[in-house]
């Protein structure tokens, strides 16, 4: 793709070496792989993956801003439901996936201006690269960095409120396609480089849930079995307490639309978005969008209770957004960039729609509404 920015001649260097161990890969399990393996090795490959290697991922100088990274108010907000369970249950606040340590800064600012500081602060970090800048960016605030500890697996019997911003978008996926009649699973072979290779699906009943009438031939799309298994081992690992999710995706009649023929498969590099996942591996983030319906029917399945489903914008709105801004000098700089975010994070044509947040709950009833869904119907239309 000669329209995207080139990479250094080390970040080459590392991006042929990951290829050579995917070729490897390849090799072994008989010159094919799945996707969700291949988009593993691209990912998280030790030393080599986009998310465990050294090149930067978050911010202007990244290759994509999520919405921590856009304003403090985004955690200001979020902040409300967490404080509302630490009321609630006590126990700590568990963030998994914590990108540059950004949310979890300033999620403990608002927490503590809420009066609701946790003991315990656990970011749940596979990537030892990711942990060290999450440590540089917390140490600004050294008394809140000392309640901040690092895991690498889940805690048992944990109480408390667990948050994952956009940590499902980025787990292994699987590609199916709906050819001739019948499924066939899109993997990846070698021919002069990585190429696409489609084989029939054996475990049909991974797509059960996806209605074939009126599909397209040749439509193509994602299953999530790894972030549904993910929420169910949150549930297994909770004893009480709460899991919000906020991620971009769409319900399932929406998510299998015929006319949504090409998945939701993305790829991201310097700001620049495209669908080529094969392009530089280890030096570009692939994403999809999230199937909210079946991480509801994961969750419950696993012991989680719903406790509502709705568009980001209209969480942030009913979790006190615009309280967090009145308290602002609205002639200030601050205060018009914090607009500008604001804008960014619930306007329909930005953040506000596409980004969706789930929350769950598990052995506690709370006295009201959770903070962010302010409506009795909380399906949402799961």
């Amino acid at each position: 793709m000669t329209s995207l920015p080139a990479p250094s001649a080390a970040q080459q260097a590392a991006s042929q070496a990951l290829l050579q161990l995917i070729q490897h890969e390849l090799n072994q399990a008989g010159g094919w792989l799945s996707f969700a393996d291949y988009m593993r090795l691209a990912l998280y490959a030790p030393g080599l993956g986009y998310y465990s290697g050294g090149s930067r991922k978050f911010g202007a100088a990244g290759d994509f801003i999520t919405a921590p990274e856009l304003s403090p108010l985004f955690a200001q907000c979020l902040a409300r439901p967490v404080a509302q369970v630490l009321r609630q249950c006590g126990g700590d606040v568990l963030e998994v996936g914590a990108g540059s340590g950004r949310l979890a800064l300033d999620m403990l600012q608002a927490l503590a201006a809420l009066g609701q500081l946790p003991a315990r602060y656990l970011i749940l970090e596979l990537s030892a690269e990711l942990a060290q800048r999450q440590r540089e960016t917390l140490a600004a605030e050294p008394d809140l960095l000392a309640r901040v500890s690092w895991l690498t697996a889940l805690p048992q019997a944990f109480v408390g409120a667990i948050v994952g911003n956009e940590v499902l978008d980025a787990m292994p996926c699987r590609l199916v396609c709906w050819q001739g009649g019948a499924w066939w699973e899109r993997g990846v072979c070698w021919r002069e480089g990585l190429a696409w290779e489609d084989k029939p699906l054996v475990d049909i009943a991974v797509v059960a849930h996806i209605a074939t009438d009126g599909l397209p031939d040749g439509y193509l799309t994602e299953i999530q079995p790894e972030a549904c298994g993910f929420v169910a081992s949150l549930a297994e690992a909770t004893r009480q307490g709460v899991l919000i999710l906020p991620d971009y995706g769409f319900v399932a009649s929406e998510y299998y639309h015929p006319q949504r023929h090409k998945g939701t498969l993305m790829c991201h590099y310097r700001h620049h978005s495209h669908d080529d996942p094969f392009h530089l591996p280890g030096l570009e983030d692939i994403t999809t969008h999230v199937d909210f319906s079946a991480i509801w029917r994961a969750g419950e399945a696993a012991g989680w209770q719903l406790e509502g489903y709705t568009a980001q914008g209209a969480f942030l709105l009913d979790a006190g957004l615009l309280e967090c801004m009145a308290g602002m000098d609205s002639q200030s700089q601050d205060y018009f960039r914090a607009a500008a975010a604001a804008q960014k994070l619930v306007g329909p044509a930005e953040m506000g729609e596409l980004f969706k947040v789930i929350a769950f709950s598990r052995n506690l009833a709370l006295p009201g509404l959770l903070a962010g869904f302010g409506r009795d119907d909380r399906s949402g239309g799961l």
